[in-house]
């Protein structure tokens, strides 16, 4: 999550009666942090569930209950509170509150205000598996689709009745991450990336390895801002402990020559392509099968070390290549070695950073290569900085790289 990335947003969040209401209380806290102003609006089921004493304890504002509260100075809260919103997201969703929506029942402030907004509505649903599955559940539910109603979810899992299966509600933090993607710029809609993040890991025995300093954070950061940014993500990670940002495609390598392959499978389906691994120049040449022992005489051991192929310029090479984003770490001369890079691998875009610098932080710098020059952006959190490049990567596109 970028700081403030919801600053200036606005959200009614209506509340319905289930056991899911205690995830809620997560949900405000994580879009309060973001800079968003959470007005909650609760059904009187719901309040059985979390009290409205919690809920205005975490998102700062009044709770609101009842169409006929005196504290609205027109006693019209159903008009005024969705006036003011940028969305109404109703979280958890009910069997029973959808089921209202879909037919404009409004008998309470909850779905009268959903009835009478002029904003967005968002929904997440969170149901036993059988009521998720009820055929009047999914004909409501494709009734508020083809109204325009966005909905998120539902998971499949564990769920409180002891039963498993579709309709748990998605977590806080997953509901986070679809609001968030809903309110950005969609600069990538209908574009395919293909990202590759994070180190490789090149075995000398079953036990050690040589690596480097990678985090993974810059490119986890990058998947998150392009699928955010309306792209079909495909994520090709190196070793990391990282969760996988909401919507993407994952794909866990560890070898350079297994990035590689992964890479090559995948870019005939990709027209961007965001070279942001770490990727090893080296291995040794025929890793040992057994762990390496010392020896009685402290010999140390020797390798014979072999190029790793070079994968961002592999699919630069490509007789129709994607759009092509290169990364560049270097410990100094960064103008120079950026700018060199850039046109030795024949890209278009190469982003470039002092690599020990950088490693494991939060905040980065950068500076964009082009055959034009070259231009340096502001120190900034890595997530934020990810939606300025996928920004400038937006604008750089070519038009024979739109989707047809």
């Amino acid at each position: 999550m970028a700081t403030a990335e919801l600053a200036g947003k606005h959200l009614v969040l209506g509340m319905t009666g289930g056991i899911a209401c205690y995830k809620i209380a997560e949900l405000t806290r994580l879009l309060v942090k973001a800079g968003a102003t959470v007005q909650v609006v609760m059904t009187e089921a719901a309040t059985q569930f979390i009290t409205p004493v919690t809920m205005q304890a975490l998102s700062g504002r009044p709770v609101y209950t009842s169409q006929w509260d005196a504290r609205v100075p027109n006693n019209m809260a159903h008009i005024d509170l969705s006036r003011e919103a940028d969305a109404i997201v109703i979280a958890p969703a009910s069997t029973d509150f959808l089921a209202k929506l879909a037919h404009g029942v409004a008998d309470d402030l909850l779905t009268t205000l959903c009835v009478a907004r002029e904003c967005p509505l968002l929904v997440v649903p969170a149901m036993n598996r059988q009521m998720w599955a009820n055929p009047a559940t999914q004909r409501n539910v494709a009734q508020l689709r083809a109204d325009g109603v966005e909905t998120l979810g539902p998971d499949s899992g564990p769920q409180a009745c002891g039963e498993v299966g579709d309709g748990r509600m998605l977590e806080p933090e997953a509901v986070y991450e679809a609001i968030a993607s809903f309110f950005a710029p969609q600069v990538l809609a209908g574009r395919r990336v293909l990202l590759t993040a994070g180190p490789t890991f090149e075995p000398i025995d079953p036990v050690r390895g040589i690596t480097n300093r990678s985090s993974g954070k810059m490119g986890f950061a990058l998947a998150r801002a392009a699928q955010q940014a309306g792209a079909d993500v495909h994520l090709v990670a190196g070793p990391v402990a990282l969760d996988t940002p909401w919507g993407v495609f994952r794909e866990d390598v560890q070898t350079a020559q297994q990035m590689h392959d992964a890479v090559m499978r995948a870019v005939p389906d990709y027209d961007i392509f965001i070279a942001v691994a770490a990727v090893a120049d080296w291995r040794v040449d025929h890793a040992s099968d057994h762990k390496i022992k010392k020896t009685a005489d402290h010999r140390l051991p020797s390798f014979t070390f072999v190029e790793n192929p070079d994968i961002l310029a592999a699919v630069a090479r490509l007789p129709h290549p994607p759009f092509c984003v290169g990364f560049a770490a270097e410990s100094g001369d960064l103008d120079v070695h950026g700018e060199e890079k850039r046109a030795r691998k024949n890209v278009p875009l190469l982003i470039g950073n002092l690599g020990p610098l950088t490693f494991g932080r939060d905040d980065n710098e950068v500076v964009l290569f082009e055959a034009s020059g070259h231009t340096k952006l502001p120190r900034a959190d890595k997530q934020a900085l990810a939606s300025t490049l996928i920004a400038e990567i937006a604008k750089r596109l070519p038009d024979t790289s739109l989707i047809s």
